[in-house]
């Protein structure tokens, strides 16, 4: 199933108050970039982040399940009501996430 972009608006809705938020989609899916950062994506209309301990600790309750077949088990997103949360929750993942990896031009 793949996901609408009814959700991923409604995500990116409630994700408002973070500047520099972006997305990208693949394969019917979005992926979620906070300050240049991979934080999680949209999958099967499912809101998955990165289990950054930070994350682990502020969702001690949230299950882990995998994007897709085959993938690394990322943390559900249930509690999207509030803002401020959401907000606190992608600020302290921030420091614990990579950079994106650079991708090498082919000759």
């Amino acid at each position: 199933m793949a996901s609408s972009k009814t959700y991923l608006d409604f995500i990116l809705e409630r994700l408002s108050g973070l500047n520099d938020m972006s997305y990208r989609s693949m394969m019917n899916e979005y992926i979620l970039y906070y300050r240049g950062k991979v934080i999680g994506g949209i999958y099967d209309d499912r809101f998955l982040i990165k289990p950054t301990k930070s994350a682990v600790a502020m969702l001690p309750n949230a299950k882990l399940e995998p994007p897709y077949d085959g993938a690394k088990p990322m943390l559900r997103i249930d509690e999207k009501e509030s803002k401020q949360f959401l907000r606190e929750l992608l600020e302290a993942m921030f420091d614990e996430l990579p950079m994106p990896k650079r991708r090498s031009k082919s000759k």
